[in-house]
């Protein structure tokens, strides 16, 4: 959602946080701003509605030159997207906040702030923060003093950064329920709730973990943790390549991360896959033993994470005989679960950061699951931290807000776990396993093969290019392929899009098929193809117009109304993973049609950290 950046330094800091913003537009925002102690011992704010571009234009008008200062996208939750409702929020001239995340009490603070004789100039739930602040000075001259008592009377999720102009030698920060992470550098330390932001300035990073509390120096850094005792937190070096922010010659960086496909799901198959069998190993030491008493998996997840535990829910029954529930984390989090007995809990999530995963595997643990695995894309993230296993899906950064090889990576650690879990169960057959080994090791190649379709997608597009509406339809471990193909072509090209399992068809959307309709199928030759030709006749009957994506040995033709592309053969179990391709190049070549911001569509955030 939002972001932060931060800086105290003995340079001037301005470019390093206009920097930091503009890496940070993958997360979504409708306005930014940046408040800087000026060399004239005077606090100064720029705040724009709109892309960071527009703040970096008014700071070339307008320069703030400075040692210390912060920075934010906002993402709006309370209160419209302007100018006035962007973060820096001040109290009085001299104290200034940015805040990831929704403080659930605001309406009562600033109650009680408006009787204390604050006057509020923003709609913002983020302003109650800065107010209480500058009201707790008045009782704790220290600023992180002050910080840690109001702290207490904060409820709901936030990461802060704070400065005063009263004491310019440091940069406070608080995290709760939002991430946040410290840049170590030379003479000068960072702040940012990611260290993508930070990546221009060092390799050098410190996780703030729940409850903490910091207080960075120029060239000191001190936590406290929840409990208010002095801790350390682990200094990591972070080892990704710079060229992960580039687009390189990509138009956008959704294109790019599409076609690295072939690329990350190789490496997440690396050293996880021995001679005819998984590793199982992979997923940490006592994972075999762990993964023996397994008699039920529950996945919880969110968006397109949630569509990758659905084609899980397929393999977890049919390959490794063990039944398996999944479920949207925002429902799970708030409903009343009856837990089966030796249940695992998997959650799956490209930032770790996601606010609903996080809570719903919080309340997981006082549920009495048997234990918990994560699926993630970021090793030092909370999800990562708190859960007893992990996978890592090794995808790299993903900056398009539409997620594509973070997907694509998380249904090959799903693969990855029914195998294990088959393995050591003894529910899957070696010679199943064996198969599906080598399988997993063509992967690569068949993505590539499909990838190389790009241009004869890119041309089908064009059917898209007046319509308003879309139907996409599969069968069995298909359907999830639809739902997030529908998912992908709404996101990014504003086109409504739903999708159904072929077989309903009947009950229901078949009112809604008409020439203005198209339908969009994928048939991989299964068992189930014969059943599907059946719904895609009722479609041609009403003149419905069809895009079918079919196994090259399904036998499907073109013609009248029908547009089938032949997809490479592969084994019906990796079905998904493969048709998964066609429809994001579809979904990316539609938005470029509409005109759309392919990277940063309208109203979306890449890492959904509040609720």
């Amino acid at each position: 959602m939002c972001g932060i950046v931060g800086a105290v330094a003995e340079r001037n800091i301005s470019a390093i946080l206009v920097e930091g913003l503009k890496r940070l537009e993958y997360r979504g925002y409708d306005s930014a701003g940046v408040a800087i102690f000026s060399s004239a011992g005077t606090l100064q704010r720029c705040r724009r509605s709109g892309k960071v571009a527009e703040l970096e234009q008014a700071l070339a008008g307008e320069p703030l030159i400075g040692r210390l200062g912060i920075a934010h996208t906002r993402w709006a939750t309370h209160g419209a997207p302007c100018e006035r409702n962007a973060h820096p929020h001040f109290s009085g001239d001299d104290l200034a906040v940015v805040h990831n995340g929704i403080i659930e009490n605001h309406e009562a603070l600033r109650e009680r702030l408006q009787g204390l004789g604050y006057v509020f100039s923003s709609d913002t739930d983020t302003e109650t923060i800065v107010h209480l602040l500058h009201h707790k000075l008045k009782a704790h001259a220290d600023l992180a003093d002050a910080l840690k008592a109001a702290i207490p009377e904060l409820h709901g999720a936030y990461g802060l950064a704070v400065i005063s102009a009263q004491q310019p030698d440091r940069l406070l920060a608080a995290r709760s329920g939002s991430p946040l992470v410290i840049g170590l550098g030379m003479g000068e330390n960072f702040l940012a709730s990611d260290q993508l932001a930070l990546r221009q300035v060092t390799d050098r990073f410190m996780y703030l973990e729940e409850g903490d509390i910091a207080e960075i120096r120029r060239d000191s850094v001190q936590i406290w943790d929840a409990a208010g005792q002095s801790v350390q937190r682990e200094q990591v070096q972070y080892h990704e390549g710079a060229e992960a922010a580039d687009k390189g010659a990509y138009r956008h960086f959704m294109l790019k991360e599409i076609h690295e496909q072939p690329k990350v799901v190789q490496r997440t198959l690396e050293g996880r896959l021995g001679t005819d069998q998984v590793l199982v190993q992979a997923f940490g030491p006592q994972a075999a033993e762990l993964f023996a008493q397994v008699k039920n998996v529950q996945i919880v997840a969110c968006g397109t994470s949630y569509h990758a535990g659905m084609v899980a829910r397929y393999w977890l029954e049919e390959l490794a005989g063990i039944p398996c529930q999944i479920e949207v984390a925002s429902e799970f989090r708030y409903r009343k679960v009856v837990v089966h007995p030796d249940s695992l809990f998997v959650s799956i999530s490209q930032s770790g950061e996601t606010a609903d995963t996080l809570a719903a595997l919080r309340n997981a643990k006082e549920l009495g699951f048997l234990s918990s695995l994560a699926i993630c894309n970021v090793g030092t993230s909370s999800l990562v931290r708190e859960s007893a296993l992990t996978l890592l899906t090794q995808a790299g950064p993903e900056i398009g807000v539409a997620s594509t090889k973070a997907f694509t990576t998380q249904l090959v650690a799903l693969m990855l776990l029914t195998l294990s879990l088959g393995q050591v169960r003894g529910t899957l057959s070696k010679e199943l396993e064996a198969e599906l080994v080598a399988e997993l090791r063509r992967l690569p190649t068949r993505l590539g093969e499909a990838l190389a379709m790009d241009k004869t997608i890119e041309k089908l597009a064009e059917l898209f290019a007046e319509k308003h509406h879309t139907l996409f339809l599969g069968r069995g471990a298909q359907y999830p392929v639809a739902m997030e193909g529908a998912l992908k072509l709404k996101e990014i090209s504003y086109i409504h899009a739903e999708a159904y399992p072929a077989g309903e068809l009947k009950h229901g959307p078949l009112a809604l098929v008409d020439s203005d309709m198209p339908v969009v199928t994928v048939a991989p030759n299964n068992e189930l193809l014969e059943k599907l030709k059946s719904n895609l006749q009722e479609v041609r009957a009403r003149g419905g117009e069809l895009i079918v994506f079919a196994d090259q040995q399904a036998c499907m033709r073109n013609g009248e109304g029908t547009h089938v592309v032949n997809m490479p053969h592969i084994h019906d179990a990796l079905a998904p993973i493969l048709y998964t391709i066609p429809l994001q190049l579809l979904s990316y070549y539609v938005a470029i049609l509409k005109g759309t911001d392919v990277d940063q569509p309208r109203n979306l955030a890449k890492s959904v950290t509040v609720e």
